[in-house]
């Protein structure tokens, strides 16, 4: 646990009776800068924990001999956030099954996006067609047949225009005759026989568009049916955390995150969600005994791009997130700076009054904002305007 250093003292202007400062601790949690570490998957975070200021009356204000500045009380909104490091990548991971059975005689290439309609690769030269559905192909398709992997198909057939929602009553898991004179439009655009019929083996249903990782055989070698082809993700850009355990309960679906880019752009994006279950991890001894150190428990974040073109073509790349988990709207806040530990505990900040005078009005704290520097304050006697002692720029 990372305890911040105390906040600067500050100067006031004629000498005055000195009294003891104690050093002035954060009470909350915040969350340090995480390390930008491309080759570390880890999450980085510094805690500082506690509770807020007594909110007192004022007292007398304690000598300070540093150079001071001012600043104004002002209104703003505040928020809190957790800074953890991620990686940027694709989410949903597939393995695409042969069933055709024959020799390969093209395949996709590592990096290519295929979608509904579009060939996957070929068996003895027939395609073998990528269509949506989240039932696997695994049988042929007939007239006759029922159930969801007819109701897969009907769906494709129609996106793809090769019937309307009204021919082929997409609420109906019925395989009839205007699906098959459907499927007859299909293999005439693929430059196959028009039998009405799909093989097993012909199309592959995966929920929706997929872009490849990785090819298992290579052209020329026989396509076994039930082996692995290829390996690909989905389309869809995301960003997944491991964080630490410990600081579940402070992420939540829904919240707004920002995305630092390796190239420092940064993007906008939501948490999707956050994994109840936490995992834990163990490096092994260098001396090549069995026991090992325990790694910190974590739990998965996954998150989403708002502008996904934002990420380019990046893919396994690691990221910065700073994850707002709480906002305070139109509060009066300070400098983080200005505070001051008060005899006894509590905080106060120097107020300038008229011709320059100076009393320090002891306050309650709220939420802290390491973003803007700023924290929010309340207090008998503070108000919007006025001007706090603050220590001067070096």
């Amino acid at each position: 646990m990372t305890i911040k250093p105390a906040p600067a003292a500050n100067a006031a202007a004629p000498p005055m009776p000195a009294a003891p400062v104690r050093s002035v601790r954060r009470h909350r949690w915040v969350i340090a800068a995480a390390t930008f570490v491309a080759a570390a998957g880890g999450v980085s975070i510094g805690l500082v924990a506690a509770t807020a200021g007594s909110g007192q009356a004022g007292g007398p204000a304690a000598g300070n001999a540093a150079a001071a500045a001012t600043a104004p009380v002002t209104y703003r909104t505040l928020t809190s956030q957790q800074r953890v490091n991620g990686t940027l990548g694709y989410s949903g991971s597939y393995s695409i099954v042969n069933r055709a059975a024959g020799t390969l005689t093209a395949l996709p290439s590592p990096g290519q996006v295929v979608r509904q309609g579009q060939v996957l690769y070929r068996v003895d030269t027939s395609p073998v067609v990528l269509l949506n559905g989240s039932t696997p192909a695994y049988r042929a398709l007939t007239e006759g047949d029922r159930g969801p992997d007819v109701r897969n198909l009907k769906a494709d057939l129609v996106a793809l225009g090769d019937a309307t929602r009204a021919s082929l009553k997409l609420s109906s898991d019925y395989f009839g005759t205007a699906t098959a004179a459907a499927v007859k439009e299909l293999q005439e655009t693929l430059g196959v026989h028009r039998t009405g019929t799909l093989a097993l083996g012909q199309v592959v249903f995966v929920p929706g568009p997929i872009r490849v990782t990785a090819v298992t055989p290579t052209r020329g070698t026989l396509a076994q049916p039930g082996t692995a082809v290829l390996q690909a993700t989905s389309t869809s850009r995301e960003v997944t955390v491991s964080l630490d355990a410990a600081l579940q309960g402070d992420v939540k679906a829904g919240d707004q995150v920002t995305i630092t880019l390796p190239n420092q752009d940064t993007t906008q994006g939501t948490v999707a969600s956050v994994s109840r279950v936490a995992t834990t991890g163990s490096s092994g001894s260098s001396s090549g005994s069995s026991s090992g150190s325990s790694q910190p428990a974590t739990v998965q974040v996954t998150i989403t791009l708002r502008d996904p073109g934002a990420a380019g073509t990046l893919d396994q790349a690691p990221v910065q997130v700073a994850i707002i988990t709480a906002t305070a709207p139109h509060v009066l806040t300070v400098p983080t700076t200005a505070l001051l530990a008060q005899p006894g505990g509590g905080y106060g900040v120097e107020v300038i009054g008229p011709r320059n005078s100076r009393k320090i009005l002891r306050l309650s704290v709220g939420l802290f904002d390491d973003a803007q520097g700023l924290v929010q304050v309340s207090g008998p006697g503070l108000h919007a305007g006025q001007q706090v002692v603050v220590p001067a720029a070096p």
